[in-house]
């Protein structure tokens, strides 16, 4: 959700910012924009579009040896150019900002009595003019006073023609992180912008600010005292975000989860158990005391806790709640005594998610773990313990590798604390092991069914509403399917238990409803049978993807997938990888943006 990347150089930085701007293309946004300070002169290139539409917009040769540049995502105002960022003050001073200003509609009306004139329905150009009418020659200084007036969730950076060799940029809530070259520096909203130019970053903590110019940086925190700051060298590489021989981001990290797994499992199994050291130094202390396991997420993570608590309840014996995190952190809960507080998240930067760690008071939780992608974000930094899932970059804004593997890690964390409180048999948690060890190749195997998913597809492409079914842990996974669906191919769907048709949905179905049942060989399994030759009776159609073994009835309209999956535990994992394919070819075959669909953001960094 929107993108900053900032620059100061002894070259041109032109490039580099849209370069920059490309990588950031994973996020979701609706227009793009670059400042850029040369001989004394600010220039302001503007697109609605995409990046490409930008480019397509500016100079053949464009100089500047500083420069902002920014992808938006519509928050305030419509998406349009003149919506679009930078903004500009007194065409002195160019601003870029992710994030929501809350109390910019009292600040606007002031600065509109001093003489400012907005050309902008933004929060943005409010920031601004604030600046401008701070700004006495030093930049830091006026962007200090201008963030103290502020409330709200935001990361800004500034230029200024009276100061042309100076960036200044800030944070507070949303992610933001400065990359040190060879006489030269830069800002930008994740690491992946910058890889190409260097491996060097500061994690901006949060409250901070940093003033950049070509042959040195200073940090400063929230009172604007210089700080120290720990510099990481990033193991990613530029091509590491590349989408190779794949048409889509999508599909290549469909395809990618097998070796993500594998990464995810590396170093933590043992012959037959979980190794004490996955959760981080603290980690068995705090396991021995766990009673209660609250999960809290957004999106498809909350649905990977979904999944995790049948996984906690029927292993462990725990109790689990697992909650959205924007409900979560806007209600009164009773807290269980030893409640381990676990949060989910691809980014580590998801607002809400974030919100709900730093909003917890009560005594009774025993400690918070994160389950991130992303190593150094907020999420992972203010988590008392940490798991990394590395699943490496996901560009695509609809989740695929980053759930798989953030269910093997949720595995992981049931086998973990049923190791330290005994609550595990050997011989279950034997099993456990050895199928988390051949998951990676039980993945690639069930790809192999692609070509037919591919051809079941094209039923898909004039239908508006599909309808999800599956029965205990696999409900989630439904869900999950219905989930990828819409955000890529715009047909709704919904998913249901599968015992609920009755109660409602089966008013929904008859010949234009495509009904797509997960089956595993499951106790489940005839329960799940009565609920298909419901549909049947209806009209409907099934489409059904079928465990080995699961014997069942169908007619010559159904359409069966025979998976090749026999095992106990991982049986979700393997089951929402024929979802993930049916989603993307559908949407391939409708002509939709796979990679970044209508509408939504990979990082949701705001409420």
């Amino acid at each position: 959700m929107c993108g900053i990347v900032g620059a100061v150089a002894q070259r041109d930085v032109s490039s580099i910012l849209l370069e920059g701007l490309y990588r950031l293309e994973y996020r979701g946004y609706d227009s793009a924009g670059i400042a850029l300070i040369e001989d004394n002169k600010l220039e302001r290139f503007r697109a609605l579009g995409k990046v490409r539409q930008l480019e397509s917009k500016m100079p053949a040769d464009p100089a500047g040896h500083i420069g902002i540049a920014h992808t938006r995502w519509a928050t305030h105002g419509e998406p349009s150019e003149s919506n679009a960022h930078p903004h500009l003050s007194n065409d002195r001073i160019a601003l870029v900002h992710n994030g929501i200003i809350e109390n910019y509609k009292g600040i606007r009306d002031r600065l509109a009595q001093q003489g400012y004139q907005f050309s902008s329905e933004t929060d943005t150009e409010v920031v601004a003019h604030l600046i401008d009418s701070h700004f006495k020659n030093d930049l830091f200084a006026a962007v200090k006073k201008a963030v103290d007036e502020l409330e709200g969730a935001f990361a800004l950076g500034i230029i200024a023609i009276d100061d042309p060799r100076t960036l200044v940029a800030c944070r507070r809530g949303n992610p933001l992180v400065l990359g040190i070259g060879i006489q030269e520096n830069f800002v930008a909203s994740d690491v992946s912008a910058l890889l190409p130019v260097t491996n060097r970053f500061i994690y901006v903590e949060e409250g901070d600010f940093v003033v950049l110019h070509d042959r040195d940086y200073q940090v400063f925190d929230a009172d604007g005292k210089p700080r120290e700051s720990e510099i990481w060298v990033s193991e990613l590489n530029s091509d590491s975000a590349n989408k190779g021989d794949y048409r889509h981001y999508m599909h290549k990290e469909i395809h990618e989860q097998g070796q993500a797994i594998t990464e995810c499992l590396e170093g933590r199994l043992g012959d037959d158990k979980v190794h004490d050291t996955v959760f981080g130094f603290g980690a068995a202390e705090v396991f021995e005391r766990v009673q209660n396991v609250q999960i809290i997420a957004c999106g498809t993570s909350y649905l990977a806790g979904m999944v995790a608590r049948y996984w906690i309840e029927s292993l462990l014996d725990i109790s689990c709640q697992v909650e959205v995190a924007s409900e979560f952190r806007y209600r009164k809960s009773v807290v269980p005594a030893n409640t381990l507080f676990v949060t989910l998240s691809q980014s580590g930067e998801t607002a809400d998610t974030l919100s709900a760690l730093r909003s917890l008071k009560s005594d009774n939780y025993c400690a918070s773990l994160s389950i991130c992608n992303v190593p150094e974000s907020s999420l992972v930094r203010e988590s008392d313990l940490v798991m990394m899932t590395r699943a490496g970059p996901e560009i695509g804004v609809a989740s695929t590798k980053a759930f798989s593997t953030q269910l093997v890690a949720m595995l992981l964390l049931v086998a973990s604390l049923g190791q330290k409180q005994n609550r595990i048999d050997d011989k279950v948690l034997s099993t456990i092991v050895a199928e988390l060890k051949s998951l990676p190749a039980q993945v690639d195997n069930i790809l192999k069914l692609e070509s037919q998913i591919e051809v079941i597809a094209e039923d898909f492409v004039d239908k508006q509403h599909a309808l999800f079914l599956g029965r205990g842990e696999h409900f989630p996974i439904a869900m999950e399917g219905a989930l990828k669906l819409k955000e890529i191919s715009y047909i709704h769907a919904e998913a249901y238990p599968a015992g609920e048709l009755k109660h409602g949905p089966l008013a929904l179905v008859d010949a234009e409803m495509p009904v797509i049942v997960v089956a595993p060989n499951d106790e489940l399994l005839s329960k799940l049978h009565s609920n298909m030759q419901e549909v049947k009776a209806r009209g409907g159609k099934l489409y059904v993807f079928a465990h080995r073994g699961a014997q069942l009835e169908t007619s010559s309209d159904d359409v069966v997938i025979e998976m090749d999956c026999d095992t106990d535990w991982i049986t979700p994992i393997l089951s929402v990888l024929p979802l993930q394919l049916l989603s993307y070819h559908v949407a391939v075959l409708r002509g939709t943006d796979v990679d970044q669909p209508r509408n939504l953001a990979k990082s949701v960094t705001v409420e």
